[in-house]
């Protein structure tokens, strides 16, 4: 049978202490042990099941951990207190002073600044590259490159990254290939093509309610029993640590990702489609037009569409605030970062979630200052919603 990660997640049961039909929420900080010996054990790694201090795990933590394993066919995952904590410590147990980074050029503003700005001050480098150019990918390796990292959609120009391709590239030298999959969840599965970490953040559309910040790393046991490792885990000494509640609440949220994926799908493939013919600049993966349209279809699971992001060029960034604002003053959306929520979410990428790239790198990737990244919402009724963007495209001018 065909791997589908929404029947994965709803084929875990979990029940809670006392028969609920949701775990019950670990609301401790520290654990208690029947004997001193276990306790050693555990310190020692050697005690599954065991809790020691939710920094290192916890019953909430573990059961979101699972079902997000089981969404991305890992072995496990580990769970951390935002998006950034599962990257930083996904690479910082990876690589070491002196070694080496071959990333894609368009990711999300935060990576970039940490590769660019961060990691270098303990002596670790990063190659930007176009990551849809293969052979310009493997030109970059060095003999001290540990890490090759991509997005499956990139941020926020939705480029698609060969994670095949990628893959056999880093098993030839023996790299771990990191695929952030936060723009494709259920869409794409990076596992299936050879990716050894996926990353998420969970904030996005996995917990789909702009309501709280959370990440994951999803591998296999070797590696996720390392990040917590007491002694040389990333994970467990840099304390990105995700709260019991908020692992409970995303957990809750998550059972519903399959619905809303399609419905965002959906929902952006329509807008997409009409913007394109009515002569706007469109860049979305599910358009014949994008350049790794083929790619892209396929390397998704078909029932949940070339998901929810979509990016169009109103030609300056003046004409792309006063779209943004006159779009907000309708309530066809939010003039907001992030993406996922129920309402749509637009902003100028160039001034907002990528301004950690300096401008000349901006207009090198193609990131143009009329560009505006939407977050397609879970409209009831698109055909209205569009209409509605016409018009206010009409009233300043761009249509």
């Amino acid at each position: 049978m065909e791997f589908n990660p929404a029947d994965k997640i709803q084929d875990l049961q979990y029940f809670g202490e006392f028969g609920g039909v949701n775990p019950s929420i670990s609301d401790s900080s520290t654990y208690t042990f029947l004997s001193a010996k276990t306790m050693f054990d555990t310190f020692e790694g050697n005690a599954d099941g065991c809790y020691l201090y939710s920094r290192h795990s916890s019953p909430s933590n573990l059961y979101l951990g699972q079902a997000l394993a089981a969404m991305e066919g890992t072995e496990t995952a580990n769970v951390t207190a935002s998006g950034m904590g599962a990257i930083v410590s996904a690479l910082m147990q990876l690589c070491e002073a002196g070694d080496h980074i071959v990333s894609s050029r368009t990711i999300y503003g935060g990576t970039y600044a940490f590769m660019k700005n961060f990691l270098p001050k303990i002596n670790i480098q990063t190659a930007f590259v176009d990551i849809t150019k293969l052979d310009v990918v493997e030109a970059a390796i060095t003999p001290n490159t540990k890490v090759l990292y991509c997005e499956t959609v990139s941020n926020p120009l939705l480029e698609v990254a060969d994670i095949e391709g990628l893959s056999k590239i880093a098993k030839k030298h023996n790299l771990t290939l990191i695929v952030d999959n936060t723009f494709s969840p259920l869409s794409v599965t990076p596992t299936k093509f050879g990716a050894d970490v996926v990353i998420h953040s969970l904030t996005k559309f996995i917990n789909g309610s702009s309501d709280t910040v959370g990440g994951v790393a999803c591998g296999s046991q070797e590696f996720i029993d390392a990040m917590r490792n007491v002694n040389d885990g990333a994970a467990m000494l840099l304390g990105s640590t995700m709260d019991s509640l908020r692992a409970a609440s995303i957990l809750k949220n998550l059972r519903t990702l399959h619905i809303r994926v399609k419905q965002h799908s959906h929902n952006a493939q329509y807008l997409a489609e009409r913007f394109e013919k009515d002569g706007i600049k469109t860049v979305y993966p599910g358009l014949a037009s994008h350049p790794s349209h083929e790619l892209y279809k396929s390397m998704i699971n078909p029932e949940y569409g070339f998901g929810g992001m979509l990016t169009i060029d109103v030609g300056s960034l003046e004409k792309a605030n006063e779209l943004m604002e006159l779009m907000q003053h309708k309530n066809l959306g939010y003039l907001a970062v992030s993406l996922g929520f129920y309402k749509t979410l637009f902003s100028a990428p160039g001034s907002s979630t990528s301004s950690e790239i300096p401008e000349e790198e901006q207009k090198e990737m193609g990131l143009t200052d009329g560009l505006i990244r939407f977050s397609i919402g879970l409209d009831n009724d698109i055909e209205r919603t569009y209409n509605m963007m016409k018009e206010c495209m009409k009233e300043l001018g761009i249509l």
